[in-house]
């Protein structure tokens, strides 16, 4: 069966956000690799200033997921992380991870929808985190998490 990991790009600051991340999901980084890391190409000169940028990063998450991001090379232009509309979905085991999720990763950030009881039976927030990633969280005791 495939499996679908969310990869997101970050101005800058993947690091950071990815630091944040493994402060409320708890584990270890299953690869940190930094531009300075990759072979020297001269068709793609990486500037000093980004040497030490995240070229990779991968946080595993329960069972069989993987978060992953790298920062966007200034080569690439600046990327407008306000029009980045996608989100990431968690479907948590209980209503209380889903409660922790939710107030960790919306800390500093800003609600869209406060996690409460919704009205197809789950409970269900929505926010975007300080670092302008949008997530959804959920718990819907019909599934147990296994959406």
């Amino acid at each position: 069966m495939a499996q679908i990991n969310p990869y997101i790009h970050f101005n800058g600051n993947a690091e950071e956000a990815f630091t944040f991340y493994k402060s409320i999901f708890g584990g270890e980084f299953a690869m940190v690799m930094r531009f300075k890391d990759m072979p020297s190409d001269p068709n793609y000169p990486i500037a000093e200033g980004e040497a030490n940028k995240i070229m990779h990063i991968a946080l595993p998450i329960g069972k069989s997921d993987i978060l992953m991001a790298s920062d966007t090379p200034e080569s690439m232009g600046k990327h407008n992380e306000n029009e980045t509309r996608s989100k990431i979905s968690i479907s948590a085991e209980t209503k209380e991870e889903a409660y922790a999720l939710y107030n960790g990763l919306s800390k500093d950030g800003t609600i869209e929808v406060p996690i409460a009881e919704s009205p197809w039976g789950s409970y269900f927030g929505m926010f975007r985190d300080k670092y302008g990633i949008e997530w959804m969280v959920d718990y819907d005791p019909k599934y147990k998490g296994q959406v």
